[in-house]
C-alpha cells in the first residue's frame, strides 16, 4: 500500500502553495494526498456561553478551508486521490502524528495569522524540527515554486548522517527526469594538524562515499558534483535559485524532543528561493 502524503492547510497564502505543491508531487509518485488541517478551536470555544448549541465557527470555517483545498488539489491533479481531515489538535502535534503514516509531510512557509515579517512560521520549523519523515516546506520564488529549472539540489552531508537525503533527492530527480546537482561545501583547516591542501580532496572522497549506492541504483538519473569551499549554508542558498527542490539531511536522535536542526538546514528554511526538503536519519 503507497503511503500518502500529507499537507497541513489552514487557509493561508503558504498553505495554499503547499497543496499546489503536494499535489502535484503525488501524482509525480502516484500516491494519494491526505489534507490536514488541525486547531485547537475545542479547548477554547467550549467554554464560550452560547458556544455548543450550534457547530462552533472555527469548525465552520475549517469545513470550508479543506473543502476549498480539496477542489484546489482536484484541479491541480485530477487523477490523484483526496482525502481530508479536520483534528482538534494542536497543528505541530497533529502533522508530526499525521508524518508517521505518511511517505511525506508537506507544509507552507508561514501560516495563518503568523506575523507577515516572519520568514519561516512556527509550524513548518517545528514539523520540520522533529518530524521523522521527510517535510517539504514549500517557499521560494515563482520558477522554484513551478519547477521550471529542472534541476534539484542535494547539500551532501556525510555519509553516515546524509545517505537518506541522498537517495531521496536521486528518487526525486527519477520521478521528475530532471538534474541532480551535489554539492559539498568544505572549509580551510584552521590548524597546521591539517593542511589546507588536504582539505579539498577529503571532501570529494566523502562526496564519493554518499553517492556511491544512489548513483548505482538510479544509474539513469543525471548527477553534477562539485565541492566548494566556503559557508555551506550561503553556497546552498545562492545555488537555490537555479532549483526546483533542495534536499538537506537532518540527524534524529532517538528519545530527543526538541528541534534537530543543525545551521545549514534552518538557514535553508529562511533563505531558500525554492522548496526545501528536510530528509531525517536517525543515528
Amino acid at each position: 500500500m503507497t503511503l500518502p502524503l500529507v499537507a497541513g492547510v489552514d487557509g493561508s497564502d503558504g498553505s495554499l502553495q503547499a497543496v499546489d505543491w503536494a499535489a502535484a508531487e503525488a501524482a509525480r509518485h502516484d500516491a494519494p494526498l491526505r489534507l490536514v488541517y488541525a486547531s485547537l478551536w475545542e479547548r477554547y470555544e467550549s467554554g464560550i456561553p452560547g458556544v455548543g448549541e450550534e457547530r462552533p465557527s472555527e469548525r465552520v470555517l475549517a469545513e470550508h478551508i479543506v473543502a476549498s483545498a480539496a477542489d484546489r488539489a482536484a484541479r491541480r491533479a485530477p487523477d490523484v486521490k483526496v482525502t481530508t481531515d479536520i483534528l482538534p489538535e494542536d497543528a505541530v502535534d497533529a502533522l508530526l502524528h499525521e508524518g508517521n503514516n505518511a511517505s511525506l509531510v508537506v507544509t507552507g512557509s508561514r501560516g495563518r495569522g503568523e506575523l507577515k515579517g516572519l520568514l519561516l512560521g512556527s509550524v513548518g520549523l517545528a514539523v520540520a524540527g522533529r518530524a521523522h519523515c521527510p517535510v517539504i516546506v514549500v517557499r521560494g520564488d515563482k520558477a522554484g515554486l513551478a519547477g521550471t529549472h529542472e534541476r534539484i539540489l542535494l547539500g551532501a552531508g556525510d555519509p553516515e548522517t546524509g545517505g537518506a537525503a541522498a537517495r531521496f533527492a536521486f528518487r526525486e530527480a527519477a520521478v521528475r527526469g530532471c538534474t541532480l546537482d551535489v554539492v559539498r561545501a568544505w572549509r580551510r583547516p584552521m590548524t597546521a594538524e591539517e593542511p589546507a591542501r588536504e582539505a579539498e580532496p577529503q571532501a570529494s572522497a566523502l562526496l564519493d562515499g554518499l553517492l556511491r549506492e544512489p548513483m548505482a541504483e538510479y544509474p539513469d538519473v543525471r548527477v553534477r558534483t562539485v565541492t566548494v569551499e566556503g559557508p555551506a549554508h550561503r553556497i546552498l542558498a545562492n545555488r537555490s535559485a537555479a532549483a526546483d527542490l533542495v534536499v538537506l539531511g537532518a540527524r534524529r536522535r532517538s528519545g530527543h524532543r526538541g528541534l534537530q536542526l543543525g545551521r545549514v538546514v534552518h538557514a535553508l528554511l529562511h533563505q531558500a528561493d525554492c522548496p526545501v526538503a528536510v530528509v531525517p536519519q536517525t543515528v
